[in-house]
């Protein structure tokens, strides 16, 4: 692949510091972001000489341009950008407050909406481009209830990646947009939640074909998705057809017991 010049959003750690470090070694430029800095920085140190790292809330549409202003400052153009920050939740709808559904929505969803709309404009200008939205398969199949807001934020993302999709397909064809729905991921997402942690597989039926992915597994998934560009990838091998059958028919789905 030749090098690109990318920007990883949630790149302190998980998925998003697998992708820097991969990306890293295949001599791509980086653009780090994450509120951490500590950590922001030794993740740059682990993903080589090329990769920059810029201290960023993405819940701040203004920061999140200031990022996008500090890649074109260093590197001159961006190809390909990564929203992935994100935080998940644990509580049943009911126990749900004002504050916890704005939260989701905060981290989630317009963190990702600001991503877009800082960097689509540059895209539209060099007529090329990748976007790509790191989403959720319980975005797409709420298997595990107890992350209800979570799940909510995410298929605003899933809808707002494919619209974005469509809105560009005509006049922008260079243009790729990605959604990417990792299933069960062993990082430290699922212990830094709100509300009541949750080892990474809880809720997952122990009948269930879904299996466990390290960060690292996933992070190669979208290296090969900026290569070869998708609409939509599912990380895990069983996350298709879970979704085919849910679709087809949600209630016989739900009745197996998922």
């Amino acid at each position: 692949m030749e090098s690109k010049v990318v920007v990883i959003t949630g790149a302190s750690g998980g998925i998003g510091a697998a992708l820097a470090v991969k990306l890293g070694a295949e001599g791509h430029s980086l653009v780090l972001a994450a509120r951490r800095e500590k950590e922001l920085k030794a993740v740059a140190e682990k993903a080589g000489p090329r990769a920059i790292a810029v201290v960023t809330n993405v819940t701040k549409r203004k920061d999140v341009e200031r990022l996008r202003d500090a890649a074109l400052k260093k590197f001159g153009h961006v190809d390909v950008w990564v929203n992935n920050a994100g935080r998940g939740i644990g509580k049943n709808v009911m126990e749900l407050t004002d504050e916890d559904l704005d939260e989701m929505i905060r981290v989630n969803v317009k963190s990702a909406l600001y991503g877009m709309q800082a960097i689509v404009p540059h895209f539209q200008q060099r007529g090329k481009g990748h976007l790509i939205n790191v989403s959720s398969f319980l975005g797409r199949v709420p298997m595990a209830a107890f992350r209800s807001a979570y799940n909510a934020a995410k298929s605003a993302v899933n809808a707002l990646t494919a619209n974005l999709r469509m809105d560009l397909r005509k006049d922008y064809p260079g243009i790729h947009v990605s959604l990417v729905m990792p299933g069960v991921v062993s990082t430290d997402f699922a212990r830094n939640v709100l509300g009541n942690a949750q080892p990474p597989a809880a809720g997952i039926p122990a009948r269930s074909p879904m299996v466990i992915q390290s960060a690292e597994e996933v992070a190669g998934l979208i290296a090969g998705l900026i290569e070869k560009p998708a609409p939509e990838l599912y990380t895990n091998p069983a996350s298709h057809e879970m979704a085919q059958r849910y679709y087809r028919d949600v209630g016989a789905y739900e009745a197996e017991g998922h």
